[in-house]
């Protein structure tokens, strides 16, 4: 009996791991050129990023100014922050942000016009990266 027990036991606790959630992440797509828009995209980002959430930005259309150098964006109320401020800040506490790769060609820019850190996205990994079960999606 005691045998049937403690094999009973080591068969759950190698089961339970299997049946654990997965980590939740976030992917959230800025299309927007609205300072707000972007703000609250980013701010949404910020506070999944803190609750533990792995967070993937895509940047594109008029939202992929975001990403690059020399373009600025209003600061918002209240933080005082620009959506480019926000961003950063994303990146630096460990978000991964892209640019979709239709934005440096159709806007006639290269990879070394993007803030540092920010990469080009390709579209066979974020399709795969969408269909995995654990990511939930906003677009802005």
């Amino acid at each position: 009996m005691h045998k049937l027990s403690l094999a009973l036991a080591l068969g759950l606790a190698c089961a339970l791991p299997a049946h654990a959630q997965s980590p939740a992440e976030l992917f959230v797509g800025v299309n927007s050129g609205i300072a707000q828009t972007q703000g609250v995209a980013l701010v949404l980002a910020s506070q999944a990023l803190a609750q533990k959430a792995a967070v993937r930005v895509l940047l594109c259309s008029e939202g992929g100014q975001l990403a690059v150098k020399d373009k600025e964006s209003p600061a918002l109320k209240p933080s005082n922050k620009s959506p480019k401020e926000m961003l950063q800040g994303l990146m630096k506490a460990g978000a991964k942000v892209e640019v979709c790769a239709l934005f440096l060609p159709n806007g006639e820019l290269k990879a070394g016009d993007l803030i540092e850190g920010i990469g080009v996205a390709k579209p066979a990994d974020v399709a795969a990266y969408l269909l995995q079960p654990n990511v939930k999606s906003l677009t802005y």
